[in-house]
């Protein structure tokens, strides 16, 4: 059955190359449609490289962990598991440029919540992002752009 399975024709690579690969293609083709619009003449100045790219996921990813590690209620494991691959998934065929991570990362995760069966409300969900109001407010306005 997993030999005929979309998971292993789309989501299972040999070599890591591959996976890098798919992130530049990503890139490129981001840049190519803002080149497209005209609406950025110089490359280097507005948009960013893959390597660069990289490290800002990277940075977001850290940061889903650790929201995920101070979630109340605790966070099953697999919930954790699965928001960290949502979110690395989603970046090998979009860019940071198009969706900003702090969205995407969020996002991510109430989706790990609602597919593993991990009951938390929006309100409850909203309530973990940061302690202060000022922040609480962002939140569902950034939710409300993406």
């Amino acid at each position: 059955m997993y030999h005929n399975s979309t998971q292993r024709k789309h989501w299972t690579f040999a070599k890591e190359d591959e996976i890098t690969k798919l992130r530049i293609e990503a890139n490129k083709k981001f840049k190519s449609r803002v080149l497209s619009s005209g609406k950025v003449v110089d490359l280097h100045t507005f948009l960013l490289e893959s390597h660069e790219e990289l490290k800002i996921c990277r940075y977001y990813e850290k940061r889903l962990l650790e929201f995920c590690a101070v979630f109340k209620p605790t966070m099953p494991k697999s919930v954790v598991g699965t928001a960290s691959m949502y979110f690395k998934r989603f970046y090998m065929n979009n860019s940071v440029m198009e969706y900003h991570p702090r969205i995407i990362m969020l996002t991510c995760a109430y989706l790990a919540c609602k597919v593993d069966e991990f009951n938390v409300s929006s309100i409850q969900f909203v309530g973990n992002l940061r302690d202060s109001p000022s922040a609480q407010e962002k939140t569902p306005e950034q939710i409300g752009r993406a």
